[in-house]
């Protein structure tokens, strides 16, 4: 899994160029893609489930971040901070309005970035996001594109018990969706996902 994050992580960082840059980094908790932190001058770390914002804490440390990134536990709209660039990493779907939020984001910086899930992504489909990720992209329709990059990725699980484990808190349909791995092992569910910039 490690070396498809760092995959994502080249292919994001050869559409957007983070060095020197003040990047306000949306619903970051997840922080599987903070490295670009190095290069940027600052990150405004925001998230507003507490696990998520503590595990980011943790990743910081490790990985000797914490110097360039404040980490501001709650919602994205209530942000007032000014930067270069917003970064919704796979974040814009669980927008409950992701109009106001791309709108809020052009209201904090010139450019806006978006890595999330391609539409039609069958992990979409698995984990119950579908509908979510295409009201997500057809709101970022809604604005000028200065980039757009789609790629291919794989969500990979030794089992079915662990992407139970992984889709459990989503509930239904996800759980139901996911029957036809029981029992099997070695499993890699492709997710196509797209990396756009706003300005």
């Amino acid at each position: 899994m490690e070396s498809d994050i760092q995959t994502l992580m080249e292919n994001v960082e050869s559409c957007y160029d983070f060095r020197n840059k003040s990047v306000i980094h949306v619903a970051a908790g997840g922080g599987q893609l903070v490295g670009y932190g190095a290069a940027a001058r600052s990150v405004l770390a925001v998230d507003a489930d507490p696990e998520g914002v503590r595990r980011l804490g943790v990743l910081l440390r490790e990985k000797g971040l914490l110097s360039r990134f404040i980490v501001f536990k709650g919602d994205f709209l209530t942000v007032r901070a000014r930067g270069d660039v917003v970064f919704f990493e796979f974040s814009l779907h669980r927008m409950p309005d992701p109009d106001a939020a791309l709108r809020h984001a052009r209201s904090l910086a010139p450019e806006t970035l978006v890595v999330e899930a391609a539409p039609g992504s069958r992990w979409a489909w698995y984990t119950g996001d579908d509908a979510a990720v295409e009201r997500s992209w057809e709101a970022v329709g809604r604005f000028p594109a200065a980039r757009e990059d789609t790629f291919m990725g794989a969500e990979q699980f030794h089992d079915y018990d662990a992407l139970l484990a992984r889709v459990r808190p989503r509930g239904e349909p996800a759980i139901g969706r996911i029957e036809e791995f029981r029992g099997r092992v070695g499993l890699a569910i492709q997710m196509p996902y797209r990396v756009t910039l706003l300005k």
